[in-house]
């Protein structure tokens, strides 16, 4: 029998007039960008929960407070390395990751490889463990009235026998 986990992470942020758009560690061009206290990659951010609550560890809010300077604009793919650490510690391997990014524009199709390639290097797995997608809500809501992006995720980790 193995020691197979689950666990999602969501993430939601604003978007705001003159900050850039930072999806899975990928700039997009777009007129607004999401507000928060790093770069606000809410894929990214959606990715380290689901690992992290697979794992049984602490969520990002715990580990990166928004309180601590030290993390003020820093990449989310940087703390996604700091997660794979942690993993590691904990003998935690990732098997594959699903996760959907939920917004109304821009289109995200052009970048998602890229996005895949970013959290699969960060975590130091095989692209093909990453799976990214996008979708509207059909103008419904802060996403779909382009106030706001989402993100879903889902990990499958195996805790190593130690």
């Amino acid at each position: 029998m193995t020691n197979l986990r689950i666990g999602h992470g969501y993430d939601v942020h604003r978007l705001e007039q003159g900050r850039p758009l930072i999806l899975g560690g990928v700039t997009v061009p777009y007129e607004k960008g999401l507000l928060g206290h790093s770069d606000a990659d809410v894929l990214t951010h959606a990715v380290m929960d689901a690992l992290l609550g697979a794992a049984g560890l602490e969520d990002i809010g715990s580990l990166f407070p928004d309180n601590d300077n030290a993390f003020l604009n820093i990449s989310s793919i940087l703390l996604l390395e700091r997660v794979a650490e942690k993993l590691q510690e904990a003998g935690v391997q990732v098997v594959n990751i699903d996760a959907t990014l939920i917004a109304q524009a821009p289109k995200v199709a052009p970048y998602r490889l890229e996005m895949r390639r970013n959290l699969a290097t960060a975590l130091g797995i095989d692209l093909e463990q990453v799976g990214v997608k996008a979708t509207t809500e059909e103008h419904l809501g802060f996403t779909g009235d382009g106030s706001g992006m989402a993100a879903h995720a889902v990990a499958l980790v195996e805790r190593l026998p130690r």
